[in-house]
């Protein structure tokens, strides 16, 4: 497993280097500026940040997130943890614990030997503990891997293609003599390459995912313990017998420090629960991963994605059961009951065409300006702006869809194929608030809420993010462990989540008006638009 972890991420560090080659190539072809000063400047600033960032983040831990760092885990944990520090040659990994119910974890550090974990109390509500070592095996296996180091190296290769983009593109944009034309051709090239290295960057994190789940098999040697574990955090299917013994376990973990699991990925976490008989209803989790499947919407995100889909990952942890005398824990055999292409063909059109229209009557009116049709040319803005203004409207109406807000659950959101970033359900939900979207941040004005399914990240999104902060540090904590009403839009992109409309608590009601502003500065501007149309023709009657 190792020697092909290393082949692969040797092959995409040579695609990301050579890259980088090329456009140095060019540089030095164009200049003699010796801007290989400036590469190594910000390489070396880069090693800075890789060599300070772990006691920058402890801090960060501590101070925003309530963490502590007490290595008071359960015996089952910590043995395992020992096991793998002394298999591997390793130092034990600082243990920090966050107080908060939504489960997540992650790893950060530099190398193996000063790896930190940090976990969040809400696993031990969740998992069991051959789930819970699951999951502490895939940190692990980041941290015996040297994911931060390898990570770390492929990041220098798109900063310094960025670095290269903005000092040729200042450069032609100051001087107008033909070499600087060859500047901003450069320039040019060095973002498209800068592009092209973010996205082999994402590829090499989403493929080290894989390897860590595959080093968490191997040294559990329950490949079924990960995939119940993903289930439960990813998608959050859980059994009632779990969700029955939670608020126990929630005062045993408070006394012992047990520790949780927090994915430093997204905060929008997804927990929900569901039963069939005393384990995870296996209907539930196909119906869960449906949108990852059939939805186009979901590879697209992906490919931003610094981690490989959830059902991607189960597939391919069902391909390696057998190996430890396991049957695949779950098999997705659903049929596709239609094609969703042409819902994610419309969508994107109706996502992208305001900004595609807006750019084509702009590019059109320049190109009238040198023919000496500079009237028209401002005509076509003008026009150009209200109509991409009326287009964004269409977006607008799937984004805020006010019809129909029908009470449902965790669970039948989930089920729920036809949605994505651009067309919402309208929903009404009651449950319990029991942390925050970021888990334990003090400026997280974001929440999780449980119904009797499970739970889900709540969006708190006001028109000025200043008000959002405000709220996190003064108001938020009104909510927690208190039951609400929400009302509001399902989205996924692709985590799920719900934009709060109202919020309801003690019969008091909190409005989010975001909807509205967005809503009343699209009228502004198509009146401002109108004025200026109204204007200029009356300039040119004059």
């Amino acid at each position: 497993m190792k020697k092909n972890l290393l082949g692969i991420s040797l092959l995409t560090m040579t695609c990301l280097y050579g890259l980088l080659a090329a456009i140095i190539i060019l540089v030095c072809m164009y200049t003699t500026i010796p801007i290989i000063y400036g590469i190594v400047a910000s390489i070396i600033i880069l090693i800075l940040q890789f060599l300070i960032s772990p006691f920058l983040t402890d801090i960060t831990m501590k101070w925003f997130y309530g963490a502590t760092f007490e290595n008071n885990l359960p015996d089952y944990v910590n043995n395992f943890i020992d096991q793998i520090c002394n298999k591997y040659n390793m130092k034990k990994p600082r243990i920090g614990y966050i107080n908060d119910g939504a489960p997540n974890a992650f790893t950060y550090g530099r190398t193996k030997n000063d790896a930190r974990i940090i976990l969040t109390r809400g696993i031990f509500e969740i998992l069991t503990p051959e789930e819970v070592l699951a999951v502490v095996g895939h940190e692990l296996g980041h941290a015996t891997h040297y994911d931060m180091l390898f990570m770390t190296v492929a990041q220098i290769v798109p900063l310094v293609l960025y670095g290269i983009y903005e000092t040729f593109t200042k450069s032609s944009s100051n001087n107008s003599n033909n070499k600087n034309s060859y500047a901003a051709i450069i320039g040019l090239i060095a973002y498209i390459l800068y592009i092209i290295s973010q996205y082999i960057v994402l590829f090499l994190s989403r493929t080290r995912e894989y390897y860590a789940d595959s080093f968490s098999i191997e040294e559990t040697r329950n490949p079924n313990a990960l995939s119940q574990a993903l289930i439960k955090i990813g998608y959050g299917l859980t059994t009632r017998a779990n969700n029955e013994t939670d608020k126990k376990k929630k005062h045993s973990a408070a006394k012992s420090n047990a520790l949780g699991i927090f994915d430093s990925k997204t905060s929008k976490t997804l927990v929900v629960s569901s039963f069939d008989e005393g384990t995870i209803s296996k209907e539930n989790i196909k119906n869960a991963m449906k949108w990852e499947e059939w939805n186009v919407w979901a590879k697209f995100y992906e490919l931003s994605s610094t981690h490989p889909l959830i059902s991607k990952r189960i597939n391919a942890i069902s391909k390696r059961s057998a190996e430890f005398n396991q049957q695949p824990f779950i098999n997705f055999d659903l049929q596709k009951p239609e094609s969703y292409v042409d819902d994610f063909v419309i969508e994107l059109i109706i996502k992208y065409l305001p900004l595609l229209s807006l750019i084509l009557l702009t590019i059109i009116s320049l190109l009238l300006i040198p023919t000496g049709n500079t009237q028209l040319s401002v005509l076509i803005i003008l026009i150009g702006g209200i109509i991409a203004i009326l287009l964004s409207y269409i977006k607008y109406a799937r984004y805020y869809n006010n019809k129909n807000y029908k009470q449902a659950k965790v669970s039948d959101l989930l089920s729920e194929v036809k949605v994505s970033g651009v067309t919402s359900i309208p929903c009404q939900i009651e449950g319990k608030i029991i942390g925050r979207g970021n888990p334990g941040c003090i400026l997280s004005e974001d929440f999780v809420i449980q119904d009797e399914t499970g739970i889900i990240f709540l969006d708190y999104n006001q028109p000025l993010k200043t008000i959002n902060k405000l709220f996190a540090i003064f108001k938020s904590k009104e909510y927690f462990d208190k039951t609400v009403k929400i009302k509001g839009w399902y989205r996924r992109s692709p985590v799920p989540y719900i934009e709060i409309k109202t919020m309801e608590m003690d019969g008091k009601i909190k409005k989010i008006h975001t909807n509205i502003w967005t809503l009343v500065l699209r009228v502004i501007l198509i009146i401002m638009y109108i004025l200026f149309l109204l204007s200029f023709a009356t300039i040119l009657s004059i």
